[in-house]
């Protein structure tokens, strides 16, 4: 599947790694295509510790805005704002607050296309499901313009990875997304230095993913995440009343 001309694409995020891990790719074909593309993340992340002594919140905090700005770059990606709020409360963050927070950002950068994660927030992590929550409203408001696109996974990923991801320990709640491939606005299939590429930007975000590499070994993260699928809001019923 080929990936629509955009020419101006926001990413709408939780946290730092967030895009890494499911539009890095994206991101850096519509840069090398000559479009656009600006990252707008909720949260620094700054409780994404083990070891909250030595890691404080505001120092945490500042090493992850490191990674994400080395992560981007690698993705050819230079516009990054935050919308400021604190790591793992977005669920109780004022909804209209953020939804008008959101709308502020889809009215400025009038985005092609917006992407991020589905109403089950990929992983079923409540930030996740909340950003969701507050694009597609947001989205809504501003009059659906351009497309809004939800992360998602499909049958063949499951089929896969299904014993690595429980292994891991990937889903907090719910049932993970599947989408048909059929049914998929959009779908990149990294190889060669596009993937590479891609392991570099998630290897940028080593507080959190270097762990994980050294877990399931090199070459099983960098083909984990090489295919990056999404389907369209319009396309989801429950989703777009």
């Amino acid at each position: 599947m080929t990936i629509p001309r955009i020419g101006t694409l926001l990413g709408v995020w939780a946290h730092p790694d967030d895009e890494a891990y499911l539009s890095s790719g994206l991101m850096r074909a519509v840069r090398r295509a000559g479009g656009q593309v600006v990252v707008l993340t909720a949260t620094r992340g700054e409780h994404g510790t083990d070891d909250p002594v030595r890691w404080p919140p505001d120092r945490r905090a500042r090493h992850r805005e490191q990674e994400l700005r080395t992560s981007l770059r690698l993705a050819e990606v230079h516009e990054q704002r935050w919308l400021g709020y604190a790591d793992g409360s977005l669920a109780g963050v004022p909804r209209g607050d953020a939804v008008d927070a959101v709308a502020a950002v889809l009215d400025d950068v009038r985005p092609d296309v917006v992407v991020t994660f589905g109403p089950d927030g990929m992983t079923g992590h409540e930030d996740h499901r909340t950003v969701s929550a507050w694009v597609t409203e947001a989205w809504q408001l501003t009059g659906r313009a351009g497309d809004l696109w939800y992360a998602t996974l499909t049958p063949e990923f499951h089929d896969e990875w299904g014993d690595l991801n429980e292994r891991v320990g990937l889903w907090f709640a719910g049932s993970p997304p599947v989408t048909e491939p059929s049914a998929l606005a959009a779908q990149i299939r990294l190889s060669g230095v596009a993937l590479v590429t891609k392991h570099l930007a998630l290897r940028a975000h080593g507080s959190q993913t270097r762990a994980l590499e050294r877990l399931v070994g090199a070459e099983t993260y960098r083909r984990w995440w090489a295919t990056e699928s999404f389907v369209s809001a319009r396309s989801v019923a429950t989703a777009v009343p």
